[in-house]
Parts: structure tokens; sequence; C-alpha cells
């Protein structure tokens, strides 16, 4: 006869293959992984990617969903493998994936010291909190993972935002602008870049034009010397020390139009490539999605 505790951890329709094959005892030794957190946990969060993932996070969440094993971890402990041998339950959502991951970098704010962290990102400290412009707007956040805002972050944007926070050097500036793939660790992630940022973006751009330029200014954009023979550049300031230049050039003659995003060098001194992604898909799609709002007004 079958424990409750040993039913309780049994998948609809697995019941027969498992009662043959695992002991009472060993079932309840099994906890089951209810979500991407309790397995980032296990890990000792190096991002040494022997397991092939670029973070702890990112093998965290594709073990959830079932596309990794635990055991492909090179740091985890015999003990901690068995212990968690069951399957984690459900699949993971992208919205919940995000979530988790901001949840976790509010985490780590507790071991940030926000007044010495604001010279270094040009923002300012007051009450327990630091105040920095992203998109020419107010964002604080305090220890305790609290955020006040003006604006309305999309959550690919608050990544990188909270990571900006965490571990820039506050390296200055230099003022050279180069595409994505010429960052140091760029070259990977610059084909799908294009696609997720700067084709959307250039959809924008052609279909509502004025629109766009609009947009960009609402963001406190701010026109600069035309670069590379475009017709308009313009900068933007999503994080202090992460700017971005983005240049479109109408279609004409028989050519087709083109937008091409730039960062700064140093930008890899402020986030990681990963958070560099992240940064340009959130403003793609927050672009995106007030122009498609407007078009239906």
């Amino acid at each position: 006869m079958q424990c409750d505790r040993c039913q309780s951890m049994i998948e609809p329709g697995e019941e027969k293959s498992l009662n043959a094959r695992v002991p009472c005892e060993e079932k309840s030794r099994m906890i089951q992984l209810t979500n991407p957190m309790e397995i980032f946990k296990l890990l000792d969060r190096s991002n040494c990617r022997k397991c092939h993932e670029l973070t702890c996070l990112a093998f965290a969440a594709a073990v959830f969903k079932g596309q990794r094993q635990l055991m492909e971890c090179p740091h985890l402990e015999s003990q901690d493998l068995e212990s968690h041998a069951g399957k984690s339950e459900g699949r993971v959502t992208n919205e919940q994936e995000m979530e988790f991951m901001i949840g976790e970098l509010k985490n780590r704010l507790a071991s940030v010291d926000l007044r010495a962290a604001a010279p270094k990102l040009g923002g300012s400290f007051s009450e327990s909190k630091l105040t920095i412009k992203i998109l020419g707007k107010n964002f604080s956040v305090d220890s305790k993972g609290g955020i006040t805002t003006d604006i309305h972050i999309h959550p690919w944007v608050m990544i990188p935002v909270l990571n900006h926070i965490i571990q820039s050097k506050g390296t200055p500036v230099s003022g050279e602008w180069v595409p994505l793939r010429e960052l140091k660790n760029g070259k990977t992630w610059y084909r799908l870049f294009e696609q997720r940022c700067e084709k959307p973006l250039k959809w924008v751009a052609d279909m509502h034009t004025d629109l766009f330029e609009d947009i960009l200014r609402v963001f406190n954009g701010k026109p600069v010397e035309k670069h590379y023979g475009s017709d308009f550049s313009l900068l933007l300031r999503p994080l202090p020390k992460v700017p971005i230049l983005i240049c479109y050039s109408k279609a004409e003659d028989g050519l087709e139009s083109n937008l091409n995003v730039f960062f700064d060098s140093t930008a890899e001194d402020h986030l990681t490539i990963e958070s560099i992604f992240y940064l340009g898909v959130g403003l793609a799609g927050m672009f995106k999605k007030i122009a498609l709002r407007h078009s239906f007004q």
C-alpha cells in the first residue's frame, strides 16, 4: 500500500512505473523543485560556463524547463544531487523567468553599498535610496530591493538596470562608438541582437518615422552629429554609463532603409554582454509597443 507522502510526489500517469522501481524511503528523500529560484540557490553562482550556459541563472532556468539536468553542474556535491533528484514541476514562461531573475538581482542589492555606488554611477544617495537617471527619468532603489520610478520599465530593461547598479566599475564613457559585434564578447550575440533589437527598431522607424523620432525624444534622446551617413542620429541614455547611439537612414534610390545601434566601447565595464543584449531588446520592445498603440488610436 502506498503512503500519502509518496503519492503526492508522483506525477499523473507515472504512478505505476515509479512504484515499480523507487522505494518509499527513497521517494521521501527526493525534493521537488517548484521554481527556478530553488534551483539557483543550489548553485555556486560562479558563472563558470562549464555547463555551457552563459550564467548560473540561465542554467537554473534551463533545468526548470527540463532542458538540462541538475547533474550537469560540475560544482554540485553528490548529496545535493541525490536530495534534489526529483523532477521540476511544470514549465517556466519567459515572464516567470524574467521575474525570477529580477527577484534574485533585488536580493543581491543587500550586499551593495548604495551610498558608495552613487558617485560611481553619476547618481545621488538620500534617505537610504540610490537615485539614477534611466532614459532621463528618476529611478530609485533601496538595499531591500524597493523601487520607485518615474517611468514604466520593461522587465528586459529592469534586469540591466539592476545589474548596472550591482556591477558597474564606474569607468568614464570613452565617446568611441562600436557595434555590438565589436565589443569583447559581442561576436556570439550580434546576429541575435540584429534580429531582436535592430530589426524591430527599423520596423518602427520605417512605418512611423516621425513618431519614432518623437518617441526617442520623449525618452530624453538627443540629436547628435549624423554618423555613418545616416539621416538622423540620436543619443539615448538608458543607463548612466551605458549610452546608446541609434543611426537611421531612410530608403532612397532603390536602396533599403538601414538602422544600426552602437554602444560606447566601455559598455562591458558596466554590464555583461547578456545584459547589454537584454537592454537593447527591452528598448526595442518598449518602442514597438508604443508605436503599435499609437497606430490603433
